[in-house]
């Protein structure tokens, strides 16, 4: 059964159609016209079972997506979830048994474990810095900074591990940065021009604008329209100023090379969101494996 909310989130993206979409294009990739291994090495009429072993620490995450994988590639396999999605998991630990026909299994393992390792690595940052931003009003935001073709896994990932969803794509959110301020003019240029578009085509769409200064900030609340405010690569210092002078006009969102080390600080600075871009492009995956028994 698939689950649409985490942290009384509604993942929108979670769809049954975008999940099998995704399984059948991956296996597509890895399986092409057959796993001549297993089909060449085991009997058709073979059944095993295995369990997927932990050998690292941090956050579970994928468990659900390894049951979809092993059901679309042989209904046959019967999957036993034996960890809670978003648990914490030490090594040594058993996330699931699988039993059905050998080949399935082995014909499935590596794409489960792909997602399983990936997705638990960034589940179990996101789940750090959360913990250093504990205490605070800052929510911890994802990007676009994803794998390409793997982004339906890592927003799911970030979310289990207990961070936010950004913007999930270019198509349900408006964000003008930098170079759409630059190409278009200037920032009231990019807003009033934003403000028509959407009127024109009838979309209801959040509008967030990046700022690099509090002289933008200034014109960004003259303007009007926006509904988030990006305090990009600002100081600790001057992303105060720009809090303070923001006030509850707009939410606002820090961004731009924040790390583990500095991300506790742009909290205290008493942003709405800080956003991360390491959580899905600079992770390391968990150590799992799937074995025989």
């Amino acid at each position: 059964m698939l689950f649409f909310y985490f942290y009384h989130v509604k993942l929108d993206y979670l769809t049954p159609e975008a999940i099998q979409a995704f399984i059948q294009s991956a296996l597509l990739e890895d399986v092409g016209d057959g796993d001549h291994s297993s089909l060449a090495s085991i009997p058709e009429h073979f059944h095993n079972k295995a369990r997927l072993l932990i050998k690292g620490e941090g956050i579970i995450a994928g468990l659900e997506m390894a049951e979809h994988i092993f059901k679309a590639v042989d209904p046959q396999l019967e999957t036993e979830l034996l960890l809670k999605e978003g648990s914490s998991v030490s090594y040594g630990d058993i996330g699931l048994e699988v039993q059905g026909p050998s080949r399935s299994i082995l014909t499935a393992e590596r794409l489960v474990l792909n997602c399983m390792q990936r997705m638990s690595g960034i589940a179990t940052y996101t789940r750090h810095l959360m913990g250093l931003i504990a205490g605070t009003k800052a929510e911890l935001l994802d990007t676009r900074k994803t794998t390409p073709n793997f982004r339906l896994m890592e927003k799911w990932a970030v979310a289990i591990g207990g961070g936010t969803n950004h913007r999930f794509g270019l198509y349900d959110m408006v964000m003008l940065k930098d170079n759409h301020i630059d190409f278009a003019g200037g920032i009231e240029a990019a807003i009033r021009s934003t403000q028509t578009y959407l009127k024109d085509k009838q979309l209801s769409l959040r509008i967030e604008v990046e700022t690099r200064n509090l002289e933008e900030v200034k014109e960004v609340m003259h303007v009007g329209g926006a509904d988030v405010i990006m305090l990009d690569n600002m100081s600790p210092e001057l992303m105060r100023e720009a809090v303070a002078l923001i006030g509850d006009s707009h939410q606002t969102e820090a961004s731009g090379g924040i790390t583990e080390e500095t991300i506790a600080e742009v909290a205290q600075c008493g942003v709405n969101f800080i956003s991360v871009g390491a959580l899905t492009h600079s992770i390391n995956s968990m150590d799992i494996s799937l074995k025989a028994i």
